[in-house]
């Protein structure tokens, strides 16, 4: 496979991440409504611990470290834009 096939392939992988991206930030604001009519705080600390741990231990031994950096950067992203939401 050459440089061009492999660009063009994840390409492809990126668009579908923007996709997923998108959909889980209305998700996030959705989460934001409900947050703010409740009283409740943006951060949930556990709760993103738990969901750090889930994802380290479904991840490749090789990619643990990365993917837990790619969600704690994804969090802070949709708390950062559940806060101007609310």
């Amino acid at each position: 496979m050459g440089i061009e096939e492999l660009r063009r392939e994840i390409n492809g992988v990126d668009d579908q991440l923007l996709k997923l991206f998108a959909r889980r930030m209305e998700i996030v604001s959705e989460i934001g409504r409900y947050k703010k009519e409740r009283s409740l705080p943006v951060l949930d600390r556990e709760r993103e611990q738990k969901t750090l741990h889930r994802l380290r231990e479904q991840a490749p031994p090789e990619f643990a470290g990365y993917v837990e950096a790619l969600f704690t950067s994804l969090f802070e992203i949709s708390r950062d834009y559940q806060e101007s939401r609310i």
